[in-house]
């Protein structure tokens, strides 16, 4: 076994391998940015090494320097984690040449499975099945269209180095493929710096079930499946394992072709073979085919651990330090079920757009398992992905563990930022979720109704308002009470109330026009007489109410609020990034919904659209510009002056 290693990698994942690392009695290095400097994986490793800037490219993509890092700090080995260099041949073997050891798969593994065309031809001469497509070298536009028009709309153009979601469109019909492959191009280009794709057949009701292999370089073994359907623009958001309705017969199958897949190419270490899985007429043996083979540990990785009592860490430490595989086929089984909910900083009904800002409050339960990168006071940096925390449960029933999944969602926590959490918990209270009948269309398919669900509860509201008056401790609230009501308008960013003191503990909000009574009693609140299981908590970015639909409420001036002065009429940048592209000049007329300018942040592309119709007056930003969020970026004129 090592005796030190480094970990190439920041956040969730290198808090996690250091988790491991303690119990094996392996000393860590750490590597960070400028970002990182006081980040939790940094203060929990042995050693911390800094590597450069905040940009991945001046830090954690800097090969040479984490090579260096590792050399001088006396490691043996290097664990990449996932993301940044997990699955880049060229630094693979950059490490074994300085004498190092890689803590995954050969470098000629991951070229293998590297590009998704070369991947599927090589999976076909496994016998694992592939999906019907085009996956040759032809990127000529035209070609492309024709070979579309031959497999059969619906289609789906994916990057060949993809993976994340990114370079990817679905095209129902041959009047969009043009502007659906210019856009995947371009999104290939940005985040992987090659632009060419390939084409396959849309499965309409898809289910995504991937297989978690582990191999020595010779033998292989599965952990069963996981089934990962549950997506939006193709990233998933809650994982589980095993796949619901998952016939013995099929997985034994769909385990031997990723089995099979692993051992064509010789794997060494944690691998996830995927497949997309027609779910129309439940699940058949001959009705999976091979996606792409991700050459690293997975997010998603922690269910296969509770549901098999297997370490997949410790694994990948024990068989890259020259051990065989620890166990064969037959010993591994299958106890339970798991969830894992990815807990983002993204603003849900703004479109999920990923959200910065400084985790003023951070509480999770205990009654959960809880990967994390943050602790409460840190920032949601916008240059990494702003993933606070997997929230992973465990029953002995698929409805046991789903259960205990949406009560760690409701217990967690978090203000300083927005996040998905009342999404998440909108998904777990969904009927066909429940029921197990999910498919990768599912959120799609239900996404309004889904947003609407996590909009915030008014009786929550009334409980931020009276944490909002300094009311939230009981004790200080009967004190508050004088010989007549308490009366005062409350305002938040974003509404105000009339709050009304009637007596010890009690108290009237009135929002937009609908009066709550709120009161504590038998040292729970009550809303109009129903017993709410919320907590108040005030914190430095205001006052948040959790315990259900998570309600933030950030305390203005009510005479110093602005209102709508643009009317719709100024396009600021929703978050910091690059501008990619501007679409329109001064002078000229745009319609609502009209694209104005294309933001690059967070490793992902968002298009800026017209709020209204209207005449451009202004353009304060142009193609390259870094800008903050909240910056100006297009001016309309004003709806008179435009009529």
């Amino acid at each position: 076994m090592f005796q030190k290693i480094l970990i190439a990698n920041r956040g969730e994942i290198a808090c996690r391998v250091i988790d491991t690392c303690r119990k094996l009695g392996v000393a860590t290095v750490a590597v960070y940015s400028d970002a990182d400097r006081a980040a939790r994986h940094v203060a929990m490793a042995d050693e911390a090494v800094h590597l450069g800037g905040p940009a991945p490219k001046d830090s954690y993509l800097r090969g040479d320097a984490i090579i260096q890092a590792a050399k001088d700090t006396g490691a043996q080995a290097i664990h990449p984690g996932y993301g940044f260099l997990s699955e880049n041949p060229d630094f693979v073997d950059a490490v074994e040449a300085a004498g190092l050891v890689f803590i995954g798969p050969s470098a000629k593994a991951i070229r293998a499975m590297g590009l998704k065309d070369a991947a599927k031809a090589l999976m076909e001469k496994a016998g694992v099945p592939v999906v019907p497509g085009y996956h040759g070298d032809n990127q000529d536009a035209g070609f492309l269209a024709e070979q579309a028009e031959q497999i059969g709309y619906p289609v789906l153009i994916k990057a060949v180095a993809g993976g994340g979601g990114k370079g990817m469109r679905r095209v129902d019909a041959p009047r969009d493929f043009a502007d659906a492959l210019s856009s995947a191009q371009g999104e290939a280009q940005t985040a992987f710096g090659n632009p060419d794709v390939l084409i396959e057949k849309y499965i309409l009701q898809p289910r995504h079930i991937e297989v978690q292999v582990f191999g020595d370089g010779v033998r292989a073994v599965h952990l069963f499946e996981r089934d990962c359907s549950l997506q939006r623009r193709h990233q998933k958001v809650i994982e589980e394992a095993p796949a619901p309705d998952m016939p013995e017969q099929v997985r034994k199958v769909m385990g031997a072709a990723a089995t099979r897949a692993a051992e064509a190419i010789n794997y060494k270490g944690a691998g996830t073979i995927e497949f997309i899985v027609d779910g129309s007429d439940g699940l058949r043996e001959d009705g999976f085919w091979f996606m792409e083979m991700n050459t690293r540990l997975q997010v998603e990785h922690p269910v296969t651990e509770l549901i098999t009592g297997v370490d997949l860490v410790e694994w990948q430490l024990r068989v890259a330090s020259g051990e065989q595989l620890p166990v064969r086929q037959q010993e591994l089984s299958i106890h339970g079920h798991a969830f894992e909910a990815r807990l983002y900083a993204e603003d849900v009904p703004a479109g999920f757009l990923p959200a910065t800002g400084t985790l003023a409050h951070l509480e999770f339960p205990d009654h959960a398992r809880i990967e994390t990168g943050v602790r409460p006071g840190d920032t949601i940096s916008p240059w990494y992905d702003p993933m606070i925390a997997k929230v992973v449960t465990w029953g002995p029933t698929r409805a046991i563990a789903l259960r205990a999944l949406e009560t760690a969602l409701v217990d967690t926590e978090v203000a300083g930022s927005v996040t998905n959490v009342d999404f998440l918990i909108a998904l777990t209270r969904h009927d066909g979720f429940r029921k197990g009948d999910v498919d990768t269309g599912l959120i799609g398919r239900d996404l309004d109704a889904l947003i609407d669900a996590a909009e915030p509860d008014p009786r929550a509201q009334a409980l931020g308002v009276v944490g909002l008056a300094g009311l939230a401790d009981p004790s200080v609230q009967g004190g508050m009470t004088l010989w007549q009501p308490l009366r005062r308008t409350i305002a938040w960013e974003g509404g105000e109330a009339l709050l009304e003191v009637e007596g010890p503990g009690a108290a009237r909000v009135t929002i937009d026009g609908t009066a709550h009574e709120v009161r504590w009693q038998g040292e729970r609140w009550w809303v109009d007489d129903t017993l709410r299981r919320n907590r108040i908590v005030s914190h430095a970015a205001g006052v948040s109410v959790f315990g259900g639909r998570t309600v933030s409420m950030k305390p203005v001036d009510a005479l110093d609020r602005a209102g709508d002065e643009a009317g719709g009429g100024l396009t600021l940048s929703p978050m910091p990034g690059l501008v990619k592209a501007v679409f329109v000049e001064a002078g000229q007329q745009v319609s609502a919904g009209d694209r104005l300018a294309v933001l690059e942040a967070m490793k992902m592309e968002h298009t800026l659209t017209a709020a209204r119709d209207g005449i451009v007056a202004e353009v304060l930003a142009a193609a390259g510009d870094q800008v903050e969020a909240g910056a100006a970026l297009i001016r309309l004129e004003e709806e008179e002056a435009a009529a």
